[in-house]
């Protein structure tokens, strides 16, 4: 297969990217075409900051198109669709690799190691002999947590997951109650119960995300009560953990702090380093939040009710 690839501004991108697609792309994206130069800049932030515009001020359209398309007759039929695309008369043709693109996307999901004993381990790694410690019971302790993303957020590589990860491993007290909030792929709350939580609820507002927490829990072999918000009952756990961003996290706030249990733990992360003194005031009524640990500009924030 073939890739079309065309540059634009950034006003351009999304008019570019309907008329490929009126034209007969099978898909089109939106590149940064300043992409590993001084001048790329990040398009999304933190909720509330998204541009006017979704792309970059110089950007390379690329479209796939299907075998035996004509390029030049993809180009004419779709800057045919207003005359303000005539500067798109300068494009190019790059040759795409045939490829399992399946196993592709999975080899770029390794097994990854926590600090101490945990492991997540992608589904498709199950049977993997580099894997150290396969068996749970093995005699180097490693804990393994089986994991299939699906269309759920957390696949365990980012820093703010590590952080609550190392938490959960180095503090999560025997037998204690575990609220995992904003809970995604389940990795935390699957985490909680392998390291002996007696009971673990998750919680996400999107279905997806609850659907994949009970379809890997049930790989995992632990028990966790995955369900929307509306779904939670009253209640207050031992330890309650949130890895979401700063501006939710400070929006939920007094509910978070409210299910904190008397002498039991909040643990929160998706802060940057530079945000959490807001994020700790917000939280400042209900429990003193200070970092408990910081890894590649990310912060976990931890308080305890006494």
């Amino acid at each position: 297969m073939r890739e079309l690839v065309l540059h634009c501004r950034d006003a351009e991108a999304e008019a570019m990217s309907d008329a490929l697609l009126e034209a007969g792309a099978l898909s089109v994206s939106v590149e940064d075409a300043d992409s590993d130069t001084p001048d790329e800049r990040p398009l999304f932030g933190e909720p509330g900051t998204e541009p006017d515009v979704l792309a970059w001020g110089h950007n390379r359209v690329v479209a796939l198109m299907p075998d035996g398309t004509d390029p030049a007759q993809m180009v004419a039929q779709a800057t045919a669709a207003s005359a303000a695309f005539a500067a798109w008369e300068a494009w190019t043709v790059r040759e795409v690799p045939d490829a399992d693109w399946v196993r592709l996307t999975q080899s770029q999901f390794q097994p990854i190691p926590i600090a101490g004993r945990l492991w997540i381990v992608p589904s498709w790694h199950r049977d993997d002999p580099a894997v150290p410690g396969l068996d749970d019971a093995g005699a180097d302790g490693r804990i393994h947590i089986e994991l299939d993303p699906g269309l759920a957020f957390g696949t365990g590589s980012h820093p703010t997951t590590h952080l609550c990860l190392e938490w959960l491993e180095a503090t999560l007290p025997e037998g204690a109650t575990v609220l995992d909030y904003g809970c995604g792929s389940g990795i935390l709350a699957i985490a909680a119960g392998k390291l002996g939580a007696s009971e673990v609820t998750g919680v996400d507002i999107d279905e997806q995300a609850v659907q994949a927490t009970r379809d890997n829990a049930a790989v995992n072999h632990v028990t966790v009560e995955a369900l929307l918000p509306d779904g939670l009952a009253d209640g207050q756990y031992r330890v309650v953990v949130a890895n979401i961003l700063s501006n939710p996290l400070k929006v939920l706030a007094p509910m978070l702090s409210g299910r904190v249990a008397e002498g039991g733990d909040l643990v929160l992360s998706g802060v940057l380093a530079r945000q959490a003194d807001e994020v700790a005031a917000a939280y400042a009524p209900w429990l003193a939040m200070t970092v408990w640990r910081e890894k590649d500009g990310w912060v976990c924030l931890h308080g305890r009710r006494v």
